[in-house]
Formats: structure tokens, sequence, C-alpha cells
């Protein structure tokens, strides 16, 4: 690998990273960054706040890179390293804030403000996308033609047929068994996924 090749793969980059690689480490942060300084503004910490936050996740990221017990989960780490952080941040500012204030850190969130939402749902997609990436290409092809690609979430059974050049009667059951194999790929993510 040249010093100029992206990682694919995270596990590898964690692992060049704990051995000094200073190239693997600007990766990371250059992959994760956005997500810390996200983290930090969804809890609304003042900007010295979160400048801390992100500096202090970043120190806890270097302190245990190389005693991950799954590199390749190392996003949805970060994610929750940061959160702690600034759930720590939250709780010293609340120890100094004057009385009157009180009401803006205990006023009511629905569900759309919940402030980790959008890294569950980019975590979550990027664990589906994964999965789906190490399906067989035909099955890749069936499944983004059938349900990716599909119009109103209704699948054109003539058009995949003709796009796949197969018969319309074999594309249930094909796309049965693509949804299966990616059903068991998750499986495997999520039982191995004790970051």
């Amino acid at each position: 690998m040249t010093g100029t090749e992206p990682f694919d793969d995270v596990a590898l980059l964690v692992s060049k990273a704990a051995g000094g690689d200073q190239a693997a480490w600007n990766e990371i942060v250059g992959r994760f960054g956005r997500r810390v300084w996200a983290t930090c503004h969804a809890y609304r910490l003042s900007q010295a706040d979160a400048a801390d936050v992100f500096q202090q996740t970043w120190l806890r990221v270097l302190e245990n890179l190389d005693s991950l017990r799954d590199p390749a989960r190392l996003g949805a780490w970060i994610g929750t390293t940061c959160r702690n952080e600034a759930l720590v941040a939250l709780r010293r500012a609340k120890r100094a804030m004057p009385v009157g204030q009180l009401w803006q850190l205990d006023r009511p969130t629905g569900p759309d403000e919940d402030p980790e939402r959008p890294f569950l749902i980019a975590d979550r997609d990027a664990e589906l996308w994964g999965a789906f990436r190490r399906l067989s290409l035909r099955c890749q092809q069936v499944l983004r033609i059938l349900v990716v690609e599909a119009e109103d979430g209704r699948p054109s059974y003539e058009h995949a047929a003709a796009a796949l050049d197969m018969p319309i009667g074999s594309l249930g059951p094909t796309r049965g068994r693509c949804l299966t194999y990616l059903r068991q790929f998750l499986t495997e993510g999520i039982s191995g996924a004790d970051a």
C-alpha cells in the first residue's frame, strides 16, 4: 500500500495507526472528525466546551486504539466516546450554570431531536451497506433493482426481468434467497459488534 491510497478496511486502519502510522491516524481523524464535531453541536455545548470534548474524544481514541475489541466498529466506538465526553461536559456546565437557566437543560425533546439519532442511523446504514457488499454480484444486482431502485417502494418485475435477463418467475425466489443472505451477514455483524 502506498501512502496515498485510501484505507477501506477500518480494522487495518486502526492497526496501522496503533503502530504509529501517521497517515493512518490522519485518515481516522479525517474520516470521523465531522461526526465528533456534529455530536458536540448536537449536545448544544458552548464553543469552548465543544472544543474540549473534541480534544478529549481524540485523546481517548489515541489512548485506547490498540486495545479495541472490534477495530472494525471504530466509528461506533468514537461516537459513544464523544457522547460520554459531551455528557461529562454538560454535567460540569450544569454545576456552573446560574439557577435561572436550568430550564434549558430539562426541556423535553422528541425522537427527532435526539442528538444520537443521526449517528445511530449512519451506523445502521454503514452496517447494512457493508453486509450488502458481501453479497454475490448477482444478489447485489437483484436487490438493487427490486429494492433499492424501486420507484415508490414497488418493484417492477417486468423491468427487473429485462434488466437482469431473468425469467419473471425466478425473481421472487432469487430475491428471497438474497435477502436471507443479507440477513445472515447482518446477524453475524451484530453478534460480533462488541467494541
